[in-house]
């Protein structure tokens, strides 16, 4: 179910075809594949989880290293935007001072003075829940997506043999 989603064989004359091959851009980053899919997922996950500007430019500096999905892995990184990064660098804050065995500030103001003033207290815990959401969180979803992608294909091979052998009752 999932391939059929994505999967489209892609016309060396389509206008995505043009511009991989004006740049040079190997086809293994837009491929739909279980492979690919799942470390774009796994990848833009880890950059999304990071508090830092830029996280779009930290995925396509990865590339040269990793084959994935690009444009899975870049909208990955989209779950971290100025509406859920407070949420998540709180959670990831809070699961920092827990592994630290720290308590953490009780009074925390949204404001820039309280966070210059704070910025020692804040930084090693944050850091760390970070880590544990970047490696840990991230390597957990795309395990999961994985499983899912491959059951999604059983399930459709098991539901085409079973429409096979209906139609041969009939």
């Amino acid at each position: 179910m999932i391939r059929k989603i994505f999967k489209k064989k892609h016309n060396p004359d389509s206008k995505i075809g043009k511009l991989l091959e004006k740049y040079n851009i190997s086809r293994e980053y837009i491929a739909v594949n279980r492979r690919s899919v799942t470390m774009g997922i796994l990848v833009g996950l880890f950059w999304g989880f990071i508090p830092m500007p830029m996280q779009m430019l930290a995925v396509i500096m990865t590339t040269p290293f990793i084959k994935f999905n690009v444009p899975v892995a870049i909208s990955m990184v989209w779950l971290s935007n100025p509406i859920t990064m407070p949420p998540m660098y709180y959670m990831e804050y809070l699961t920092g001072n827990f592994l630290l065995g720290k308590e953490g500030i009780a009074n925390v103001e949204l404001t820039i003075d309280w966070f210059k003033e704070h910025l020692d207290d804040i930084f090693v815990p944050l850091y760390v829940g970070t880590a544990f959401y970047s490696i840990v969180v991230s390597y957990i979803i795309y395990l999961i997506v994985n499983w899912l992608w491959i059951y999604s294909v059983k399930m459709e091979k098991k539901r085409k043999k079973e429409q096979k052998l209906k139609s041969k009752g009939s």
